[in-house]
């Protein structure tokens, strides 16, 4: 287990150490990134910009929240929407999925580094990341989903060699409120791997709300390690006495220390009843919810 104190005064100096000039940080509002903010804030102060990427791939309201929570911060928001549904159309592989991410988030860093005048990129790799990317698991947007070719004298990674479970330590003893140290962890390349095929804007809308619903109705009450909706394809149901053929729904919640492995979560059936009712309710085209009792292995967290 890490030694907190030792290991943010060595990662400031660290940082200070590689970082000779200006430098942006990739900050999604996550424990990972927000960890490497505040450590990078500490090290270079307002040398360092933190810079959010509005993907389109977001949770619900994700954006709006992460501007009231990192107010006080130098934030810049860039809207790239379009640059990410368009780097994705078409794609159906995960693998090529993640790395269409991988290549649309560095090259929006890239072309805001070179307006502020920035050489270096900070974010939140994790150890689990690498051990999944490099072990040809899957590509984490941030590690084997990077283009070969990179325009950025340096990529510092202050968390490289910590578990999920010690950032949440470090961050709480770097202050961060319960909402971010606690928080469930959300991939890089947000929605798009919990869709399975291709992502496209009507298939994102309906995940998003389902994803929201899952969320309403077992976070709190059940604190899982990761819980959320996936979009996996059509299926024919039937709705006011006509029959659709709507979009299928698996909700997953899962138990972990450090997300090298999981374990399905016994939820109550009354539990799981209500939230196909408001999925299937509330979502017109959503026409079945199933429930993800696999383990991993043999399973990943994500669909995709």
């Amino acid at each position: 287990m890490v030694k907190v104190d030792k290991f943010i005064h060595d990662s400031i100096e660290k940082i200070r150490k590689d970082i000779k000039g200006r430098a942006i940080i990739a900050l999604s509002g996550g424990v990972d990134s927000s960890v490497c903010a505040v450590l990078a804030h500490r090290a270079i102060g307002d040398m360092l910009t933190p810079i959010y990427i509005d993907t389109g791939l977001m949770r619900k309201g994700e954006t709006e929240r992460i501007k009231t929570i990192f107010s006080d911060m130098n934030l810049k928001v860039v809207d790239a929407k379009v640059n990410f549904l368009t780097a994705l159309k078409g794609q159906t592989d995960p693998e090529k999925k993640r790395k269409a991410v991988g290549e649309a988030f560095i090259r929006e860093f890239e072309k805001d580094a070179r307006k502020l005048g920035a050489r270096y990129l900070i974010q939140g790799t994790i150890y689990p990341d690498r051990i999944e990317s490099e072990g040809g698991i899957k590509s984490h947007h941030n590690v084997g989903g990077l283009p070969s070719v990179i325009d950025f004298e340096g990529i510092v990674e202050p968390i490289a060699d910590l578990y999920k479970d010690e950032v949440r330590e470090v961050a709480r003893a770097l202050g961060l409120p319960k909402e971010i140290s606690d928080r469930m962890p959300f991939p890089g390349p947000g929605l798009s791997v919990r869709i399975i095929g291709e992502v496209t804007e009507e298939k994102l809308d309906v995940v998003r709300e389902a994803n929201a619903i899952v969320e309403e109705e077992l976070v709190e009450q059940f604190a899982p390690w990761q819980t959320f909706a996936a979009l996996i394809e059509k299926g024919t149901g039937v709705k006011g006495d006509v029959r659709v053929h709507g979009w299928i729904i698996a909700v997953r919640a899962v138990s972990s220390r450090d997300g090298m492995t999981a374990e399905s979560m016994e939820l109550p059936w009354s539990v799981l009843r209500k939230i196909e009712s408001r999925i299937t309710s509330e979502i017109p085209n959503v026409s079945r919810v199933l429930y993800d009792l696999t383990p991993k292995p043999p399973a990943t967290i994500e669909f995709e």
